[in-house]
């Protein structure tokens, strides 16, 4: 039987969308406070009852974590044109070598509006 898991981060960073009609308002450069949900699937491991430990799923993205946050996205190799399911994708991406039972990442631009990437 296979369980699933959450671990959600939180980042404030600048971007704008350079694709986009130069009236439209995310041409312009403004910023997010983003939240990122990890999802995790996997088996319960027998001796711990767990999918995976938060503290290694923590460890796993404070690298990208830290290069994220107070940044402007669009200086991030890969992320020129950063929408939210773009950064979804470059999240999983870089993520799931470290995390093998990564499944999805789920990118939050404001409360109400959100990109999931699940290959």
């Amino acid at each position: 039987m296979l369980h699933r898991i959450t671990k959600t981060f939180s980042f404030d960073s600048a971007h704008w969308l350079p694709h986009v009609d130069e009236n439209h308002k995310c041409r312009r450069l403004h910023g997010h406070t983003y939240s990122v949900i990890l999802g995790l699937e996997g088996p319960l491991h027998p001796e711990f009852g767990w999918v995976q430990d938060y503290g290694e799923v923590s460890w796993a993205f404070a690298p990208m974590l830290e290069a994220l946050d107070h940044q402007c996205l669009n200086e991030i190799e890969g992320l020129e044109n950063p929408t939210a399911e773009i950064l979804a994708a470059w999240i999983y991406k870089n993520l799931k070598p470290k995390l093998p039972l990564l499944k999805d990442v789920t990118v939050c631009e404001t409360p109400n509006a959100s990109a999931v990437y699940k290959p």
